[in-house]
């Protein structure tokens, strides 16, 4: 016999765990999870950094809107706070100056902390920076490093304490509707919902081809990150992110150690990426042509999928051709930081309630989110 619910929730990463969060309030649900465990890919592979000032501007008002929860959220939710001070630098070449002035006047539209500040200013608030690199910058002193693992169990906790189930090794293999009812068969059983929510990250157009529905084009990028040993005798705990304007390279503090990225995004299909020697020799020759910091042992390299659609924004809404199928894909880079009003979001307009206020105060529509905006 199948299993019956409200809601069933294909994959248990952040997306799916936000919702299931938000719609364990308004039924029964059930998160399937194609791994041995929830957050395997991209969840578990986040750089862990909330930035107002950073994206689209979709999502640095659905991050805006997430500010408030994750600052300060309700008793139980957490045992340790969600996220911790660090700061943000981007810095700018000679030639990247204009590039960085007009990046600051565009996001100024939200937040007003992100400020340029001259080159002696950035290299005393990171010293490791090299005096001929930098000839300006941007400050952000709201960005903060996040606990990715407390932020998705505490949505992953809620959601169950609400009577939600996570059912892991549970890959979805056929999903077919009849009757107003979507039947899903997996490795772990058959389950049945008159609403399918598709939180499947890189894997979410796969899904939806199991479902009959029109894809979104989504396109999994690939993207590698590096911890190296900090050099002896530098206190970095301190210092803030640095990241070059163009998105070619950033640094941070890494309890203890160096984090760092090329920022790369090279197009793949969904599967559990690894990362490439060549991105690994980019990122290590573009931190130290900035910096003076040296890349003499790299303690943990990995690769993350970011995946976006043609807008770069997310897709959250029924699909207009499969009813009570719920696309919610496409977050790329952005979903812990906007984890908390995507979930609202999704629960809302899963059960037919619109935008929730929170959301829609920054202008946006249905039709801003929504699948049918990319087939036009």
């Amino acid at each position: 016999m199948a299993r019956e619910c409200d809601f069933l929730i294909v994959g248990s990463g952040i997306a799916g765990a936000s919702a299931a969060y938000h719609l364990a309030d308004r039924g029964s649900v059930l998160l399937l999870e194609r791994e041995s465990q929830p957050g395997y890919h991209s969840t578990g592979r986040s750089a862990a950094v909330f930035a107002e000032s950073y994206g689209p501007r979709l999502m640095r008002a659905v991050t805006v809107a997430s500010g408030p929860f994750l600052r300060n959220p309700p008793e139980g939710f957490s045992d340790v706070p969600l996220m911790h001070p660090r700061g943000a630098l981007f810095i700018a070449r000679q030639d990247q100056r204009t590039l960085l002035e007009e990046l600051v006047k565009e996001l100024s539209e939200l937040s007003d902390d992100l400020q340029l500040i001259g080159a002696e200013e950035a290299l005393t608030l990171c010293p490791v920076l090299k005096r001929d690199y930098v000839a300006l910058a941007a400050r952000d002193p709201t960005v903060m490093d996040m606990d990715v693992n407390a932020i998705h169990q505490g949505y992953l906790r809620g959601a169950r304490s609400k009577g939600a189930e996570v059912v892991t090794n549970a890959e979805v293999t056929a999903l077919e509707r009849h009757g107003g009812v979507w039947q899903s068969r997996t490795k772990a059983g058959d389950f049945r919902a008159p609403i399918v929510i598709n939180a499947a990250g890189a894997w979410a157009d796969v899904v939806a081809g199991l479902a009959g529905a029109r894809k979104i084009g989504l396109q999994p990028k690939r993207r590698t990150v590096i911890v190296f040993d900090a050099p002896a005798r530098t206190e970095m705990s301190r210092f803030p992110i640095a990241a070059d304007c163009s998105e070619q390279f950033y640094f941070k503090p890494e309890s203890g150690r160096v984090l760092a990225s090329p920022a790369d995004e090279t197009p793949v299909e969904p599967q559990d990426v690894q990362p490439e020697e060549l991105d690994v020799a980019l990122v290590v020759d573009r931190v130290e042509r900035a910096s003076t910091l040296k890349v003499e042992r790299i303690f943990r390299r990995w690769a993350g999928l970011r995946s976006f659609v043609a807008d770069k924004n997310p897709v959250v809404g029924f699909a207009p051709d499969a009813p009570g199928f719920f696309w919610l894909a496409g977050q790329g880079g952005y979903g812990i930081q906007t984890s908390y009003a995507m979930g609202l979001t999704a629960a809302s307009l899963a059960t037919g309630k619109g935008l929730p206020e929170s959301v829609k105060k920054f202008g946006l529509s249905e039709t801003d989110l929504g699948p049918a905006r990319l087939w036009r």
